[in-house]
């Protein structure tokens, strides 16, 4: 055998053995590992170029880093799913409430303005004719009490009375007559004085001092909030004149107008939601006090007053309200209003599963008012949904996944 042919059988030979290892190897493949595992890491809601493998605070802001988990294969429920820290969910303030059988009528919402509520509404006005020397009381705005000095006046009439008054106790402490009642005599003085504004504790102090006095200070019967002023220091009055006006605002009125046609709908009693934008929207039941039952003469309007407890004093006449009624009394399935998210791509609902995780879901709802809507289909009764915080999770979902239009596949319509 040549040295040539000796050549070309080792090279036969190793393609050969080349060949059968590739086989075997092709034959003892390993497995793929399963792709269905769940692996987490963890990032920061500002800087979401950070991943770190451990929880921890962020390297460039310092927060506290949020857990995200990456879903390989098919992943689509949990996908879905959004879980927030403890901290998280007080810092967005997520409020929840649970699925059930509601009173869902018309609503209708109003515009209206605080008025004083005129049922404690209190004036002063002068008991007797003079010159007002000093006044106590001098802006609007003032919170008067009850014995609160108000004005001082000079009066000859009511120097004629004290003395009249003086007059009858000094006859009965020296003269005897039989004849003449001098109790009676007091008494028609001393109410005399009363009726022009003077107090028993000044015409106990009058009896006293035994000196009448031609200038007397007259004293507030009431407690309230000062909303006019008549007079001036030096000003002469007549009896009967208007010294100042005073309003109890623990109860204040919120006066609407409704169209004749809607006025049948709602009567005295009605239950209404106030809402008071200049108190960052905040919220007070009350009812309406008075339906009046005829139409403004120039626009065809009916009035309506919604008593309102003011106990705070943070709601002041003048103050814009929104006026929230409904009415009719039919019982449906139904979530708070708020709870409702519509997107473009459909209405959703975020429920709170029993892990303590939040779920997106797709619902059909129907007509309903300001704070309620019926549920057609989508959440059945004693889920409980998000009332408050929708469009944060809502957020947090669309910087998980991207877009929240990958939420909605397979979710029944």
């Amino acid at each position: 055998m040549t040295t040539n042919n000796r050549s070309i059988i080792k090279k036969r030979s190793f393609i050969l053995l080349l060949a059968a290892l590739v086989f075997v190897a092709c034959k003892q493949r390993p497995q793929p590992v399963s792709e269905n595992k769940n692996k987490v890491y963890y990032t920061c809601s500002m800087h979401p170029q950070i991943h770190e493998e451990h929880p921890g605070d962020c390297p460039i802001c310092h927060m506290l880093l949020i857990k995200k988990e990456i879903i390989s294969g098919n992943g689509q429920a949990v996908k879905n799913r959004i879980t927030l820290t403890a901290f998280q969910i007080k810092l967005a303030r997520i409020e929840t409430d649970t699925v059930r059988l509601r009173s869902i009528g018309s609503g209708k919402t109003l515009t209206g303005t605080v008025t004083a509520d005129q049922n404690h509404t209190e004036q002063l006005s002068a008991r007797v004719a003079g010159r007002i020397q000093r006044l106590y009381i001098r802006s609007i705005g003032e919170f008067i009490n009850a014995g609160q000095p108000v004005y001082d006046i000079y009066s000859e009439d009511l120097l004629e009375a004290e003395t009249e008054y003086l007059l009858a106790l000094q006859q009965k402490k020296e003269l005897t007559n039989a004849d003449v009642d001098y109790n009676k005599l007091i008494n028609a003085a001393e109410n005399k004085l009363l009726l022009w504004g003077i107090s028993p504790a000044q015409i106990k102090h009058l009896a006293q001092v035994h000196k009448a006095s031609a200038t007397i200070t007259v004293f507030s019967k009431t407690s309230g909030t000062v909303t006019e002023i008549n007079i001036h220091e030096g000003d002469y009055i007549t009896e009967g004149l208007p010294i100042l006006k005073t309003d109890n605002l623990n109860s204040v009125w919120v006066e609407a107008q409704l169209y004749a046609n809607e006025a049948p709908a709602y009567h005295q009693d009605s239950k209404a939601d106030v809402s008071f934008p200049d108190l960052g929207g905040k919220i007070i039941s009350g009812k309406i006090a008075f339906a009046n039952p005829e139409l403004s003469t120039t626009s065809k309007v009916s009035l309506i007053r919604i008593n309102i407890h003011n106990i705070d004093g943070m709601i002041r006449p003048g103050m814009l309200a929104y006026v929230s009624m409904v009415s009719g009394n039919k019982k449906a399935l139904a979530i708070p209003a708020s709870a409702v998210l519509t997107n473009g791509k459909g209405t959703i609902v975020w429920i709170k599963n029993s892990d303590g995780s939040f779920s997106m879901r797709n619902v059909n709802v129907g007509n309903g008012n300001s704070t309620a809507v019926p549920v057609l289909s989508g959440i059945s009764a004693g889920d409980v949904v998000v009332t408050n915080g929708v469009y944060l999770l809502n957020s947090e979902y669309i910087f998980k996944n991207g877009d929240d239009k990958a939420g909605m596949e397979g979710m029944k319509m």
